[in-house]
């Protein structure tokens, strides 16, 4: 039989060890990288989101939603590179699962919306996808395996410095 200092201690440690309503934050895990495959480089210049931006002989000038200036914009670039990534992840995985001509017609649209980021402060982005073609095994498992979808579900390691 216990004694009452430690059938004490017993039910302190036990409350510790259990979260509660009140205390428990849940913590969310960051996706990185074992070994890296590729890595795509840009530069902005000029006036930020009314500036440039330039990859690997692609050149954009960039102009904010609403500007009279002629350009594409951050979300465009975003929504553009999403739609084309999960495209490619959800023809990838459809070969796996023996659906290779249902994804060859996959169609996949993306919107991007920029707004106040609540609670934050700042802004934030919002996406929604629609996929055309393929069925919700496909869906799944393309947005599983899509590296954006992967990112924005699980977050990613951004290193900042000063060059």
């Amino acid at each position: 039989m216990l004694n009452i200092t430690s059938r004490s201690l017993l039910r302190s440690s036990a409350r510790l060890a259990r979260p509660n309503a009140t205390s428990y934050v849940p913590t969310r895990s960051v996706l990185t990288l074992s070994k890296t495959n590729y890595t795509a480089h840009a530069t902005a210049t000029g006036a930020g989101r009314n500036g440039e931006v330039s990859s690997g002989g692609l050149d954009l000038k960039l102009a904010s939603p609403g500007s009279s200036r002629a350009g594409q914009n951050p979300e465009q670039l975003f929504a553009m590179g999403y739609a084309g990534c999960l495209l490619g992840a959800i023809q990838f995985v459809a070969g796996g699962l023996g659906k290779s001509e249902m994804a060859k017609k996959a169609v996949v649209h993306t919107s991007v919306s920029l707004g106040d980021a609540e609670g934050l402060g700042g802004f934030g982005i919002a996406v929604d996808i629609k996929v055309e073609g393929v069925d919700d095994e496909v869906l799944q498992a393309g947005h599983a395996f899509c590296p954006y979808s992967r990112a924005l579900k699980h977050g990613a390691v951004v290193n900042i410095s000063k060059a």
